[in-house]
């Protein structure tokens, strides 16, 4: 099986800024949307995302971020 595309990325970039846009401001919801929307489109494949938001602190958005990543990745908005 084959990993996700660039354009995967950014369609999956674009699903979480939609979210981000949509979260309350200051919440653990808008920080992990917008931290998985902007890994998404700096990156090239989502294996290269999940790895670059395992570095991402605090714990708690790290955690979520990559909650969401997976989220998107399987088409679950």
């Amino acid at each position: 099986m084959s990993s996700p595309s660039t354009k995967d990325n950014l369609d999956l970039a674009e699903s979480a800024r939609d979210l981000a846009d949509r979260a309350p401001a200051g919440s653990l919801e808008k920080a992990a949307a917008g931290s998985v929307a902007v890994t998404c489109a700096t990156t090239r494949d989502f294996e290269q995302a999940r790895t670059v938001l395992g570095g991402l602190v605090p714990e708690d958005v790290r955690r979520a971020a990559i909650e969401l990543l997976d989220q998107l990745a399987a088409g679950h908005h």
